[in-house]
Protein backbone atom coordinates (compact mmCIF):
# COMPACT_ATOMS: atom_id res chain seq x y z
CA UNK A 1 0.00 0.00 0.00
CA UNK A 2 1.75 3.16 -1.28
CA UNK A 3 5.11 1.72 -0.25
CA UNK A 4 4.25 1.97 3.44
CA UNK A 5 6.54 0.50 6.05
CA UNK A 6 5.01 -2.11 8.34
CA UNK A 7 4.66 0.26 11.31
CA UNK A 8 2.77 2.73 9.10
CA UNK A 9 0.51 -0.01 7.75
CA UNK A 10 -0.28 -1.17 11.28
CA UNK A 11 -1.53 2.29 12.21
CA UNK A 12 -3.54 2.74 9.00
CA UNK A 13 -5.34 -0.56 9.70
CA UNK A 14 -5.76 0.00 13.47
CA UNK A 15 -9.45 -0.66 14.38
CA UNK A 16 -9.36 1.24 17.71
CA UNK A 17 -11.65 4.21 18.16
CA UNK A 18 -9.09 6.33 20.03
CA UNK A 19 -5.36 6.26 19.28
CA UNK A 20 -2.39 8.11 20.79
CA UNK A 21 0.75 8.15 18.69
CA UNK A 22 4.07 9.50 19.97
CA UNK A 23 6.34 9.34 16.93
CA UNK A 24 9.80 10.79 16.36
CA UNK A 25 10.37 13.50 13.78
CA UNK A 26 10.62 12.44 10.13
CA UNK A 27 9.04 9.02 10.69
CA UNK A 28 5.96 9.82 8.60
CA UNK A 29 3.25 10.37 11.19
CA UNK A 30 1.30 13.06 9.30
CA UNK A 31 1.50 11.08 6.06
CA UNK A 32 0.34 7.92 7.82
CA UNK A 33 -2.47 9.53 9.80
CA UNK A 34 -3.61 11.49 6.74
CA UNK A 35 -3.97 8.22 4.81
CA UNK A 36 -5.74 6.59 7.76
CA UNK A 37 -8.31 9.37 7.94
CA UNK A 38 -8.85 9.29 4.15
CA UNK A 39 -9.53 5.55 4.14
CA UNK A 40 -11.69 5.76 7.26
CA UNK A 41 -13.66 8.62 5.70
CA UNK A 42 -14.53 6.50 2.67
CA UNK A 43 -15.36 3.40 4.71
CA UNK A 44 -17.35 5.22 7.38
CA UNK A 45 -18.77 7.98 5.14
CA UNK A 46 -18.20 10.49 7.92
CA UNK A 47 -16.87 14.01 8.12
CA UNK A 48 -13.17 14.15 8.99
CA UNK A 49 -11.83 17.14 10.97
CA UNK A 50 -8.07 17.70 11.03
CA UNK A 51 -6.67 20.24 13.47
CA UNK A 52 -3.02 21.24 13.08
CA UNK A 53 -0.80 23.54 15.14
CA UNK A 54 -1.02 26.33 12.54
CA UNK A 55 -2.23 27.24 9.08
CA UNK A 56 0.99 26.12 7.38
CA UNK A 57 0.85 22.70 9.05
CA UNK A 58 -2.83 22.40 8.12
CA UNK A 59 -1.99 23.00 4.45
CA UNK A 60 0.78 20.39 4.59
CA UNK A 61 -1.50 17.66 5.93
CA UNK A 62 -4.26 18.47 3.44
CA UNK A 63 -1.75 18.37 0.59
CA UNK A 64 -0.62 14.91 1.71
CA UNK A 65 -4.23 13.72 1.67
CA UNK A 66 -4.67 15.10 -1.84
CA UNK A 67 -1.52 13.22 -2.94
CA UNK A 68 -2.97 10.02 -1.45
CA UNK A 69 -6.14 10.58 -3.49
CA UNK A 70 -4.10 10.93 -6.70
CA UNK A 71 -2.02 7.84 -5.97
CA UNK A 72 -5.06 5.72 -5.13
CA UNK A 73 -7.02 7.27 -8.03
CA UNK A 74 -9.79 8.48 -5.78
CA UNK A 75 -11.92 11.21 -7.28
CA UNK A 76 -11.81 14.43 -5.29
CA UNK A 77 -12.72 18.05 -5.75
CA UNK A 78 -9.94 20.54 -5.36
CA UNK A 79 -9.17 22.16 -2.00
CA UNK A 80 -11.66 24.91 -1.30
CA UNK A 81 -10.39 27.70 0.89
CA UNK A 82 -12.58 29.95 2.98
CA UNK A 83 -12.47 31.79 6.27
CA UNK A 84 -13.87 29.92 9.24
CA UNK A 85 -17.05 31.70 10.23
CA UNK A 86 -16.42 34.84 12.27
CA UNK A 87 -12.62 34.37 12.44
CA UNK A 88 -9.44 35.01 10.46
CA UNK A 89 -8.66 31.26 10.36
CA UNK A 90 -8.62 29.69 6.91
CA UNK A 91 -10.59 26.48 6.43
CA UNK A 92 -9.35 24.01 3.82
CA UNK A 93 -11.73 21.40 2.45
CA UNK A 94 -11.54 18.30 0.26
CA UNK A 95 -14.67 16.57 -1.08
CA UNK A 96 -14.17 12.98 -2.14
CA UNK A 97 -16.30 10.18 -3.62
CA UNK A 98 -19.78 10.11 -2.12
CA UNK A 99 -19.55 13.74 -1.01
CA UNK A 100 -17.53 12.87 2.09
CA UNK A 101 -15.74 15.95 3.42
CA UNK A 102 -12.30 16.33 4.98
CA UNK A 103 -11.75 19.70 6.66
CA UNK A 104 -8.37 21.10 7.69
CA UNK A 105 -8.13 23.90 10.27
CA UNK A 106 -5.50 25.54 12.47
CA UNK A 107 -6.13 24.51 16.08
CA UNK A 108 -8.25 26.80 18.22
CA UNK A 109 -11.00 26.08 20.79
CA UNK A 110 -13.44 28.01 18.57
CA UNK A 111 -12.67 26.11 15.36
CA UNK A 112 -12.86 22.79 17.23
CA UNK A 113 -16.57 23.22 17.97
CA UNK A 114 -19.67 22.71 15.86
CA UNK A 115 -18.83 19.49 14.01
CA UNK A 116 -19.91 15.86 14.27
CA UNK A 117 -17.41 13.42 12.82
CA UNK A 118 -13.95 11.88 13.24
CA UNK A 119 -10.91 13.90 14.32
CA UNK A 120 -7.16 13.92 13.74
CA UNK A 121 -5.14 16.16 16.10
CA UNK A 122 -1.84 16.70 14.30
CA UNK A 123 1.26 17.59 16.40
CA UNK A 124 -1.05 18.02 19.39
CA UNK A 125 1.74 18.82 21.86
CA UNK A 126 2.42 22.00 19.85
CA UNK A 127 -1.17 23.31 20.06
CA UNK A 128 -1.79 26.40 22.15
CA UNK A 129 -4.80 26.13 24.51
CA UNK A 130 -4.59 22.35 24.05
CA UNK A 131 -6.70 21.53 27.12
CA UNK A 132 -9.49 23.81 25.84
CA UNK A 133 -9.19 22.27 22.37
CA UNK A 134 -9.52 18.76 23.80
CA UNK A 135 -12.58 19.79 25.83
CA UNK A 136 -14.14 21.34 22.72
CA UNK A 137 -13.29 18.57 20.25
CA UNK A 138 -14.08 15.43 22.23
CA UNK A 139 -17.89 15.87 22.04
CA UNK A 140 -17.49 15.97 18.25
CA UNK A 141 -16.98 12.20 18.38
CA UNK A 142 -19.78 11.41 20.85
CA UNK A 143 -22.34 10.33 18.28
CA UNK A 144 -22.16 7.21 16.08
CA UNK A 145 -18.83 5.97 17.40
CA UNK A 146 -16.71 8.92 16.37
CA UNK A 147 -12.94 8.37 16.25
CA UNK A 148 -9.98 10.46 17.41
CA UNK A 149 -6.36 10.04 16.36
CA UNK A 150 -3.82 12.08 18.33
CA UNK A 151 -0.24 12.29 17.11
CA UNK A 152 2.78 14.36 18.05
CA UNK A 153 6.44 14.51 18.94
CA UNK A 154 6.94 15.26 22.68
CA UNK A 155 7.16 18.84 23.95
CA UNK A 156 7.82 18.60 27.66
CA UNK A 157 5.29 17.57 30.28
CA UNK A 158 3.13 20.68 30.54
CA UNK A 159 0.53 19.75 27.93
CA UNK A 160 -2.50 17.56 27.25
CA UNK A 161 -0.56 15.24 24.95
CA UNK A 162 1.72 14.21 27.83
CA UNK A 163 -1.22 13.70 30.20
CA UNK A 164 -2.98 11.46 27.67
CA UNK A 165 -0.19 8.90 27.76
CA UNK A 166 -1.62 7.55 31.04
CA UNK A 167 -5.29 7.73 30.03
CA UNK A 168 -7.35 4.55 29.91
CA UNK A 169 -9.33 3.55 26.83
CA UNK A 170 -6.75 4.77 24.30
CA UNK A 171 -4.50 2.58 22.15
CA UNK A 172 -0.99 4.02 22.51
CA UNK A 173 2.01 3.72 20.21
CA UNK A 174 5.51 5.14 20.69
CA UNK A 175 7.94 5.08 17.77
CA UNK A 176 11.50 6.37 18.19
CA UNK A 177 13.80 7.02 15.26
CA UNK A 178 15.78 3.91 16.19
CA UNK A 179 12.54 1.87 16.13
CA UNK A 180 11.63 3.23 12.71
CA UNK A 181 15.09 2.57 11.25
CA UNK A 182 15.01 -0.98 12.63
CA UNK A 183 11.71 -1.47 10.80
CA UNK A 184 12.89 -0.22 7.44
CA UNK A 185 13.13 3.59 7.49
CA UNK A 186 16.25 4.70 5.63
CA UNK A 187 17.93 7.41 7.69
CA UNK A 188 21.44 7.74 9.09
CA UNK A 189 21.00 8.00 12.87
CA UNK A 190 24.61 8.96 13.61
CA UNK A 191 24.58 11.70 10.98
CA UNK A 192 21.36 13.19 12.36
CA UNK A 193 22.63 13.07 15.94
CA UNK A 194 25.86 14.86 15.00
CA UNK A 195 23.88 17.39 12.98
CA UNK A 196 21.43 18.38 15.71
CA UNK A 197 24.30 18.90 18.19
CA UNK A 198 22.01 19.08 21.23
CA UNK A 199 21.47 16.07 23.48
CA UNK A 200 18.24 17.44 24.97
CA UNK A 201 16.75 18.11 21.52
CA UNK A 202 17.91 14.70 20.27
CA UNK A 203 16.30 12.85 23.13
CA UNK A 204 13.01 14.69 22.76
CA UNK A 205 12.70 15.01 18.97
CA UNK A 206 14.07 11.60 17.99
CA UNK A 207 13.94 9.43 21.12
CA UNK A 208 10.41 10.44 22.17
CA UNK A 209 11.40 11.38 25.72
CA UNK A 210 9.17 13.83 27.55
CA UNK A 211 11.92 16.05 28.92
CA UNK A 212 10.17 18.32 31.37
CA UNK A 213 12.99 20.82 31.76
CA UNK A 214 13.54 21.15 28.02
CA UNK A 215 10.78 23.73 27.73
CA UNK A 216 10.36 25.20 31.22
CA UNK A 217 12.06 28.50 32.05
CA UNK A 218 12.12 27.65 35.76
CA UNK A 219 12.95 24.02 36.47
CA UNK A 220 11.39 22.08 39.32
CA UNK A 221 14.82 21.77 40.92
CA UNK A 222 15.32 25.54 40.85
CA UNK A 223 11.84 26.21 42.24
CA UNK A 224 12.31 23.69 45.05
CA UNK A 225 15.62 25.30 45.97
CA UNK A 226 13.65 28.50 46.74
CA UNK A 227 11.05 26.79 48.93
CA UNK A 228 11.05 27.52 52.64
CA UNK A 229 8.41 25.87 54.83
CA UNK A 230 8.58 28.85 57.19
CA UNK A 231 6.92 31.05 54.58
CA UNK A 232 3.17 30.83 53.98
CA UNK A 233 0.65 31.90 51.37
CA UNK A 234 -1.47 33.59 54.05
CA UNK A 235 -0.66 37.29 54.43
CA UNK A 236 1.60 37.92 57.41
CA UNK A 237 -0.24 40.90 58.86
CA UNK A 238 2.23 41.23 61.73
CA UNK A 239 4.97 41.94 59.19
CA UNK A 240 2.72 44.26 57.18
CA UNK A 241 1.83 46.29 60.28
CA UNK A 242 5.44 46.54 61.42
CA UNK A 243 6.94 49.96 60.70
CA UNK A 244 10.41 48.45 60.55
CA UNK A 245 9.54 45.93 57.83
CA UNK A 246 10.53 46.59 54.22
CA UNK A 247 7.84 44.99 52.04
CA UNK A 248 7.24 45.13 48.29
CA UNK A 249 4.11 44.20 46.37
CA UNK A 250 3.66 42.72 42.91
CA UNK A 251 0.19 42.45 41.37
CA UNK A 252 -0.81 40.58 38.21
CA UNK A 253 -4.28 41.70 37.12
CA UNK A 254 -6.92 39.32 35.78
CA UNK A 255 -10.68 39.22 35.62
CA UNK A 256 -12.53 36.27 34.08
CA UNK A 257 -10.08 33.90 32.40
CA UNK A 258 -7.04 34.72 34.56
CA UNK A 259 -6.44 35.22 38.25
CA UNK A 260 -5.52 38.41 40.05
CA UNK A 261 -2.55 37.65 42.31
CA UNK A 262 -0.99 39.87 44.98
CA UNK A 263 2.50 38.75 46.01
CA UNK A 264 4.25 40.29 49.04
CA UNK A 265 8.03 40.15 49.45
CA UNK A 266 9.88 41.27 52.57
CA UNK A 267 13.50 42.27 52.20
CA UNK A 268 15.84 40.83 54.83
CA UNK A 269 19.37 41.70 53.85
CA UNK A 270 19.78 40.55 50.27
CA UNK A 271 17.01 37.95 50.57
CA UNK A 272 13.38 38.46 49.59
CA UNK A 273 10.99 36.36 51.67
CA UNK A 274 7.36 35.77 50.83
CA UNK A 275 4.97 37.38 53.29
CA UNK A 276 1.75 36.43 51.55
CA UNK A 277 0.20 35.41 48.23
CA UNK A 278 -3.42 36.51 47.84
CA UNK A 279 -5.37 35.07 44.91
CA UNK A 280 -8.58 36.69 43.65
CA UNK A 281 -10.75 34.77 41.20
CA UNK A 282 -13.44 36.55 39.12
CA UNK A 283 -13.22 39.53 41.48
CA UNK A 284 -14.75 42.88 40.36
CA UNK A 285 -12.20 45.64 39.89
CA UNK A 286 -13.58 47.52 42.90
CA UNK A 287 -12.76 44.50 45.08
CA UNK A 288 -9.31 44.20 43.53
CA UNK A 289 -8.61 47.88 44.19
CA UNK A 290 -9.74 47.47 47.80
CA UNK A 291 -7.48 44.44 48.32
CA UNK A 292 -4.44 46.32 46.97
CA UNK A 293 -5.28 49.49 48.91
CA UNK A 294 -5.63 47.50 52.14
CA UNK A 295 -1.92 46.67 51.78
CA UNK A 296 -0.71 50.03 50.49
CA UNK A 297 -2.36 51.75 53.47
CA UNK A 298 0.47 50.32 55.57
CA UNK A 299 3.79 52.16 55.61
CA UNK A 300 5.75 48.91 55.54
CA UNK A 301 4.62 48.31 51.94
CA UNK A 302 7.19 50.58 50.38
CA UNK A 303 6.44 50.10 46.71
CA UNK A 304 4.11 48.20 44.37
CA UNK A 305 4.54 47.21 40.72
CA UNK A 306 1.19 46.46 39.12
CA UNK A 307 0.29 44.95 35.75
CA UNK A 308 -1.42 47.74 33.78
CA UNK A 309 -1.78 45.82 30.52
CA UNK A 310 -5.19 46.29 28.91
CA UNK A 311 -8.01 46.21 31.44
CA UNK A 312 -5.70 46.83 34.41
CA UNK A 313 -4.70 50.33 33.29
CA UNK A 314 -7.66 52.20 34.81
CA UNK A 315 -7.23 50.43 38.14
CA UNK A 316 -3.52 51.30 38.30
CA UNK A 317 -4.20 54.93 37.37
CA UNK A 318 -6.64 55.21 40.29
CA UNK A 319 -4.11 53.70 42.70
CA UNK A 320 -1.34 55.96 41.39
CA UNK A 321 -3.52 59.03 41.91
CA UNK A 322 -4.25 57.84 45.44
CA UNK A 323 -0.77 56.80 46.59
CA UNK A 324 1.58 58.58 44.17
CA UNK A 325 3.83 57.22 41.43
CA UNK A 326 6.72 56.87 43.89
CA UNK A 327 4.82 54.00 45.55
CA UNK A 328 2.80 52.60 42.64
CA UNK A 329 4.50 51.72 39.36
CA UNK A 330 2.43 51.09 36.26
CA UNK A 331 3.92 48.17 34.30
CA UNK A 332 2.62 47.45 30.78
CA UNK A 333 3.66 44.02 29.57
CA UNK A 334 5.66 43.97 26.34
CA UNK A 335 8.00 41.18 25.16
CA UNK A 336 10.97 43.23 26.39
CA UNK A 337 9.39 43.92 29.80
CA UNK A 338 8.38 40.27 30.22
CA UNK A 339 11.92 39.17 29.38
CA UNK A 340 13.34 41.60 31.95
CA UNK A 341 10.88 40.53 34.67
CA UNK A 342 11.35 36.80 34.07
CA UNK A 343 15.11 37.12 33.83
CA UNK A 344 15.36 39.04 37.11
CA UNK A 345 13.21 36.44 38.89
CA UNK A 346 15.38 33.62 37.61
CA UNK A 347 18.63 35.36 38.57
CA UNK A 348 17.35 35.91 42.13
CA UNK A 349 16.26 32.25 42.30
CA UNK A 350 19.62 30.98 41.04
CA UNK A 351 21.47 33.12 43.59
CA UNK A 352 19.38 31.71 46.42
CA UNK A 353 17.87 35.09 47.25
CA UNK A 354 14.19 34.03 47.28
CA UNK A 355 12.10 32.23 49.91
CA UNK A 356 8.71 30.98 48.73
CA UNK A 357 6.03 28.74 50.26
CA UNK A 358 5.93 25.00 49.69
CA UNK A 359 2.75 25.15 47.62
CA UNK A 360 1.82 22.96 44.65
CA UNK A 361 -0.12 25.68 42.83
CA UNK A 362 2.80 28.10 43.08
CA UNK A 363 5.22 25.40 41.94
CA UNK A 364 3.13 24.48 38.89
CA UNK A 365 2.43 28.12 38.05
CA UNK A 366 6.12 29.04 38.10
CA UNK A 367 7.06 25.91 36.21
CA UNK A 368 4.45 26.56 33.50
CA UNK A 369 6.39 29.58 32.21
CA UNK A 370 8.19 28.74 28.97
CA UNK A 371 10.74 30.67 26.95
CA UNK A 372 10.13 30.29 23.22
CA UNK A 373 12.44 31.53 20.48
CA UNK A 374 10.39 32.35 17.38
CA UNK A 375 11.51 31.70 13.80
CA UNK A 376 12.56 35.37 13.55
CA UNK A 377 14.84 35.01 16.57
CA UNK A 378 12.61 36.95 18.97
CA UNK A 379 12.09 35.62 22.49
CA UNK A 380 8.56 35.12 23.80
CA UNK A 381 7.48 34.05 27.26
CA UNK A 382 4.32 31.99 27.38
CA UNK A 383 2.45 29.61 29.66
CA UNK A 384 -0.27 27.03 29.32
CA UNK A 385 -3.53 28.08 30.97
CA UNK A 386 -4.30 25.64 33.78
CA UNK A 387 -7.04 25.85 36.42
CA UNK A 388 -7.76 29.45 35.49
CA UNK A 389 -4.14 30.55 35.82
CA UNK A 390 -1.77 31.71 33.11
CA UNK A 391 1.42 31.78 35.20
CA UNK A 392 -0.28 34.60 37.14
CA UNK A 393 1.46 33.73 40.43
CA UNK A 394 4.79 33.76 38.62
CA UNK A 395 4.22 37.19 37.05
CA UNK A 396 2.98 38.63 40.36
CA UNK A 397 6.17 37.39 42.06
CA UNK A 398 8.30 38.86 39.25
CA UNK A 399 6.53 42.21 39.53
CA UNK A 400 7.17 42.22 43.29
CA UNK A 401 10.87 41.59 42.72
CA UNK A 402 10.84 44.43 40.18
CA UNK A 403 9.28 46.72 42.79
CA UNK A 404 11.99 45.75 45.30
CA UNK A 405 14.92 46.18 42.91
CA UNK A 406 13.52 49.46 41.63
CA UNK A 407 13.51 50.71 45.19
CA UNK A 408 17.25 50.01 45.44
CA UNK A 409 17.94 52.82 42.98
CA UNK A 410 15.76 55.35 44.77
CA UNK A 411 16.76 54.39 48.31
CA UNK A 412 14.51 53.56 51.24
CA UNK A 413 11.43 55.64 51.89
CA UNK A 414 11.77 57.50 55.16
CA UNK A 415 8.82 58.43 57.38
CA UNK A 416 8.57 61.11 60.05
CA UNK A 417 5.74 61.62 62.49
CA UNK A 418 5.06 65.23 63.44
CA UNK A 419 2.40 67.22 65.22
CA UNK A 420 -0.31 68.98 63.17
CA UNK A 421 0.85 72.13 61.37
CA UNK A 422 0.02 75.46 63.03
CA UNK A 423 -0.29 78.75 61.19
CA UNK A 424 0.23 82.22 62.60
CA UNK A 425 -2.80 84.44 62.71
CA UNK A 426 -1.16 87.38 61.09
CA UNK A 427 -0.83 88.79 57.57
CA UNK A 428 -3.17 87.67 54.80
CA UNK A 429 -4.51 84.88 56.97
Amino acid sequence: MLGLLDYQRELVDEPARFTWNCWARQTGKSTTLGLRRLIRAIRRRRLQVILSAGERQSREVMEKIREHCRTLRIYFEGINESFFRGTHFRQLEIRITGKVRIIGLPANPLTARGYSGDVFLDEFAMHRDDADIWTAIFPTTSRSGGEIDVASTPRGQRNEFYRMRQRDGIVRRTLTLADAVARGLRLDIDELRRGIGDDWAWRQEYCCEFLDEATSFLTYALIRSCQDDRTKTEIDWNAVRSRDAEIYLGVDIGRHRDLTVLWLWQREGETLKTRGVEVLRDAPFTDQESAIARLLDHRSVRRAAIDATGMGLHLVERLTARYGDDRVECVIFTPAIKSELAGRLRVHAERGLLAIPVDEQITEDWHSLTRVVTSSGAVRFDAARSEGSHADRCWAAALGIHAATGAEATGPIEFMTASPLRFARGGAW
